[in-house]
């Protein structure tokens, strides 16, 4: 009798090339870089390799690419770095044969965006990418990670990774989201909830009702943030939800008998029912409501209803220093309510937020109002773009006086130009509100795509549940 499988064990196994005292040799199956990855190329080329699997390896323009002036090409960039990085990457992809969804291809994006609406992403692969939130690809029942430009070299010389292996957590959500509940604010509640440390060495999969019922680009905003609280990465089980989003999308398996085939293979992914997990933790859907961040890291969260804590309150020493420290920077005081956050510009984008199904819930609450601060809306591709203005969602942001710009990660790493005054303070549906990561001195509070917008329409927070009801 075969002893139960998580899934994170059955795809890890399958991947394990050599096991050296713990240090595992993995095979990995799509390494995903950017503009930014020069570095992994100067090293190849200083010692003369070249790129061992080209078809493995997918390049992306996006983490410097401006959202504005697009129209001007590559030659209308204004700075000159960004510009000869983009050109470099162009230059790079050419030698090595790689497929660069580039500067002016009619698909270009974010490397988490791309893949799965291209089917690049399929279940059962692992998958290296050059950012820390390649684990958005463990939506569709695979091991993603970030590397670092070392890390990248190897695998794009030799096609494989040395890794220790994680710990497993599972993480299971189950009931029913209330009314205005977004994947981003379940996966806030989960992190306000472990920690920003919770997940540190384990891979976390996510499971229960609440999951199940998630559409598959709610599962990539979860997978996304698995990261934010430590985790090596974040899967959840391939299911018919997983498969209809993937089927007939360019790089996926072709209906007939590689279409068959692969489905044979991926409904063997999910953990089996009696598999171990080194921790679990449950929490219940309906009593997670809209969430925002009044900290520096996206454990400082609270319900919007809520108040921003008092240190003198926190549950140990080390979390009221961070408290305090964080009130500070953030320019907040201890017991006053979420809801007088005044905001001073909204980004709406990110490879966490910035799909077809974000862009709708943004265009939903727009249509409420009239921004009454500067409200940047970046789609994540060229394709969600695309959509977007095929189904209007533009013009109604614009009339409701928001900023429609060209695709990229923008204000999100805020390292293009698209970034924070010192003391300004964003609603942002990205990621990450550690100190200065929208710009010097910005202060970034963390929400869902309909709380941005509501943030837009007023000025400051509001339950975007009492706008829409």
């Amino acid at each position: 009798m075969t002893t139960p499988r998580t899934m994170f064990d059955k795809i890890w196994d399958s991947h394990v090339v050599a096991d050296e005292e713990g240090e595992i040799l993995l095979y990995v199956d799509r390494a995903l870089i950017h503009e930014g990855s020069s570095h992994a190329f100067a090293a190849l080329a200083k010692n003369n390799y070249m790129v061992a699997r080209p078809q493995q390896v997918f390049a992306f323009t996006d983490h410097y690419v401006p959202t504005t002036g697009r129209e001007k090409g590559v030659a209308g960039i204004a700075v000159d770095e960004i510009r000869n990085m983009i050109i470099g990457q162009q230059d790079n992809a050419a030698k090595h044969g790689i497929q660069l969804f580039g500067f002016d291809d009619p698909r270009q994006g974010i490397l988490h965006i791309v893949p799965p609406e291209q089917g690049i992403t399929q279940p059962g692969l692992l998958i290296c990418g050059a950012d820390s939130h390649t684990s958005t690809h463990g939506a569709f029942g695979c091991i993603a990670f970030g590397i670092g430009a070392s890390d990248m070299t190897h695998v794009m010389a030799t096609q494989a990774t040395w890794q220790r292996k994680p710990k497993t957590l599972r993480i299971t959500v189950d009931g029913k989201p209330g009314f205005g509940v977004a994947p981003k604010d379940i996966i806030l509640a989960v992190i306000a909830k472990i920690g920003a440390e919770g997940g540190v060495g384990h891979a976390i999969e996510y499971a229960g009702s609440a999951f199940c019922t998630m559409s598959m680009e709610g599962r990539m905003t979860v997978c996304n943030m698995s990261i934010e609280a430590g985790a090596r990465c974040g899967m959840i089980a391939p299911d018919d939800t997983t498969f209809a989003y993937m089927e007939g999308r360019p790089f996926a398996p072709k209906k007939g008998a590689e279409w068959d085939a692969a489905m044979a293979r991926w409904k063997l992914l999910p953990s089996d029912a009696d598999a171990k997990f080194d921790r679990e933790v449950s929490l219940d859907a309906a009593q997670i409501e809209p969430m925002v961040t009044w900290g520096v890291n996206p454990e400082m969260a609270g319900a919007v209803g809520g108040i921003v804590p008092d240190p003198k309150n926190a549950p140990d020493e080390r979390r009221r220093s961070d408290w305090t420290m964080a009130l500070d920077y953030m320019g907040l005081t201890a017991g006053m309510a979420l809801t007088d956050i005044k905001i001073d510009r909204v980004f709406i984008g990110s490879c966490t937020n910035s799909r077809i199904e974000d862009i709708r819930a943004a265009a939903e609450v727009a249509k409420h109002g009239h921004a009454v601060i500067p409200a940047w809306v970046v789609p994540g591709s060229k394709v969600v773009k695309a959509q977007a203005e095929k189904e209007g969602l533009d013009r109604i942001l614009l009339d409701a006086g928001f900023e429609w710009r060209d695709p990229g990660c923008s204000m999100c790493t805020a390292i293009n130009g698209d970034q924070l005054k010192p003391g300004e303070r964003s609603a942002s549906t990205s990621n990450r509100n550690f100190r200065n990561r929208q710009g010097p001195g910005g202060r970034t509070h963390l929400v869902s795509p309909a709380m941005a917008a509501a943030a837009a329409l007023k000025g400051h927070f509001i339950d975007v549940r009492d706008l829409i009801k």
